[in-house]
């Protein structure tokens, strides 16, 4: 995979600004994909439910936090030419290089799980089909993978952008139909003092900026970001890192913004009416039509999450295929690797839905946000290491004021994913 991507899309040296960033577009929205994943859906829905909108300046703080670290994480790919699990395998002894290939795999498969019970719930409450059954359908999603694996990179990123408009279109016509209170969301936007002295405010809150932060996204952004034929001089990739932040940060803000909408959409159907307590997808797929008076919204809401679980599919693909080759330099074609951890990825959903029944399915998720809270201090420990040095980096070296930015929100995310590991225990 590696060879056939890297610098497979031709950057035009020279010509009009605009065309230029253009062609750098794309690999931004990949990343994206990862911020909206079920794990945050049922955090939005939570925090919203329960405190209105008053939780929203928590998104914003969660997504500019993302928007540093992924900047670092395109800085390693265009300035080193090396994604964050070669840069592992160069740079880190042998034994730490190993512990955290296995992390990054534990990450990977966590990932794919709260896809594969997200896509499901979504084929439930659109399609009525059994859990278990629909768990098991997710597998055909390998067939997905091999199509684009046929059409280049371009396309892949063409479909995920499609899919990320299809979920805002579903997001924004549900706002429309919910006509949110746009003065309490403004007044979301700023921090309120309960924040530090309700214990559950603060909880949540802390939920949604400790899940933000996916460890599989700093490792496929180096390398999607790889996939432009940058040229060698210090100009071009400074250029190059100048737009791939760009890019990544406009993607970032468009899931921002439907991040916002979900918890927004939650505080004006379900805390508006005095649900206070809704956390599951199903709850608020059963919920959101009767509510609103529009039996559409709840198709609007399956089919989002369904679009949202065919995106991940094609980003988990890509970082599971990335951190193999990237620490063991094991080549194995997309549609393989997608079929070998799906299967490992259903078979304790499957087992959990028909043993505990399908209302276990949402501890699963939970258990999934759970081990990627474990594995993320090792993924952005060494980026933010990696980016410092400059027997990494060159003459690209990452700014002292961003790294030591970078280094304090790196610290905050880790201690609020230990402190959600320790709520979980």
């Amino acid at each position: 995979m590696r060879d056939d991507l890297r610098r497979s899309v031709i950057v035009p040296d020279g010509g009009r600004l605009f065309r230029r960033i253009f062609v750098f577009l794309g690999p931004g929205y990949l990343v994206a994909t990862g911020y909206m994943d079920p794990g945050n859906w049922a955090t939005a829905l939570a925090g919203g439910s329960k405190f209105g909108a008053a939780l929203l300046f928590v998104a914003v703080l969660s997504s500019l936090m993302a928007i540093v670290l992924q900047s670092l994480s395109a800085r390693l790919g265009v300035g080193a030419g090396l994604d964050l699990a070669q840069a592992c395998r160069a740079h880190a002894p042998f034994p730490v290089a190993v512990g955290l290939w296995l992390l990054a795999e534990a990450g990977i498969f966590a990932t794919d799980l709260a896809e594969v019970i997200g896509t499901a719930i979504g084929l439930q409450l659109l399609f009525g089909l059994p859990l278990a059954l629909g768990i098991v359908a997710t597998t055909l999603d390998t067939f997905l993978v091999l199509a684009f694996e046929r059409l280049g990179f371009r396309k892949i990123e063409l479909f995920v952008v499609a899919m990320l408009g299809l979920i805002g279109f579903c997001f924004a016509a549900q706002l429309v139909m919910a006509r949110p209170d746009w003065a309490a969301v403004a007044r979301g936007l700023a921090p309120t003092p309960r924040f530090l002295t309700d214990p559950e405010m603060l909880y949540l809150g802390l939920g949604i900026l400790g899940a933000t932060v996916m460890p599989h996204n700093l490792f496929l952004h180096s390398f999607v970001v790889q996939t432009r034929a940058v040229g060698v001089s210090t100009r071009q990739k400074r250029e190059a890192i100048r737009f791939a932040v760009i890019d990544s940060t406009l993607a970032l803000f468009f899931a921002l913004l439907v991040n916002g909408a979900i918890l927004v959409l939650a505080a004006a159907v379900f805390h508006a009416h005095g649900r206070t307590e809704v956390a599951e997808l199903g709850e608020a797929h059963r919920l959101i039509a009767p509510l609103l008076g529009e039996p559409v919204a709840a198709t609007l809401f399956a089919v989002a999450l369904i679009a949202c679980g065919l995106n991940s599919t094609v980003t988990a693909t890509l970082a599971g295929q990335i951190v193999m080759e990237g620490f063991i330099r094991l080549r194995l074609a997309p549609a393989t690797r997608r079929l070998i951890t799906r299967v490992i990825a259903i078979a304790p959903a499957v087992a959990v839905t028909l043993y505990a029944g399908e209302s276990a399915t949402a501890r699963l998720l939970v258990l999934s946000q759970v081990v990627l809270s474990v594995t993320l201090p090792f993924a952005v420990v060494p980026l933010v290491m990696f980016t410092a040095q400059r027997e990494v980096m060159g003459e690209l070296t990452a700014p002292r004021r961003t790294t030591a930015l970078a280094s304090m929100i790196a610290a905050v995310v880790i201690a609020l994913n230990v402190k959600l590991l320790w709520d979980a225990m």
